[in-house]
């Protein structure tokens, strides 16, 4: 078996990755589908912890221009990111996983807060842990959360599940000449606007040397070939 090149990381889940073909909510067939590719590479002995988005259930951006002031909306948003832990949580455990979630808004009979020392401890006895609410913070995308507990988790990649197998040069679905990038700097990344993920986040990353890989969580075991060194999705370095 080959070995793993990393022994801690953060998969970043969007909101929209858990609906699939839906229109919104949770589909739970993906759902199952995702948790297995989580259940094999946490067999590999990965510690690992997830972010996860809310765009399923409530999208901040849109509502706010829709007349909801941002802040409210932002809030609404981190909330959403609540039960799509919640749901990810209930997921894992019918495969026998553990996973603890952590929200960074304090909701104690649900879940309990973001505690750095406590999230480090349960990564390091085989647990996963989900973040949940963002930074807890309005006016920060979940990507920005995901490069935050990256460091904060000092992770050895950070890993963005979205549809698309990594990062091309133009959209794939509207440019049939697009062509993926094997591997990107953050400076070239920020420079070409290629919406990877937000600027904050990149900068972050950037900033702290963090490596990000960009995959598609709906190719059958990419997760797992990236954590094992394959040609897989985009690597994004300094």
């Amino acid at each position: 078996m080959i070995a793993p090149l990393y022994k801690r990381i953060l998969l970043k889940l969007s909101g929209e990755a858990l609906m699939g073909d839906d229109k919104y909510g949770i589909n739970h067939a993906v759902m199952g589908r995702i948790v297995a590719e989580i259940e094999e590479v946490s067999k590999l002995g990965i510690e690992i912890a997830i972010v996860v988005g809310g765009g399923n259930i409530f999208r901040g951006m849109k509502s706010a221009n829709d007349g909801l002031e941002r802040v409210t909306a932002d809030y609404m948003g981190m909330l959403a990111t609540v039960m799509n832990a919640l749901a990810l949580q209930d997921a894992m455990k019918l495969v026998g996983l553990v996973p603890r979630i952590q929200s960074a808004l304090r909701i104690e009979q649900v879940v309990e807060p973001y505690i750095r020392g406590r999230a480090i401890r349960y990564l390091k006895d085989g647990k996963i842990v989900i973040f949940a609410a963002g930074t807890g913070n309005p006016f920060f995308t979940t990507d920005t959360a995901a490069a935050l507990r990256g460091m904060e988790m000092n992770v050895d990649i950070m890993l963005k599940a979205t549809k698309v197998d990594g990062i091309y040069t133009s959209d794939p679905k509207i440019d049939l000449e697009a062509t993926r990038f094997h591997k990107l700097t953050f400076d070239e990344a920020i420079a070409k606007n290629l919406q990877v993920m937000d600027a904050t986040a990149l900068t972050l990353c950037r900033d702290q040397k963090l490596p990000l890989s960009v995959f598609s969580i709906f190719k059958a075991g990419a997760l797992k070939r990236i954590i094992t060194g394959e040609d897989e999705g985009t690597l994004v370095t300094v």
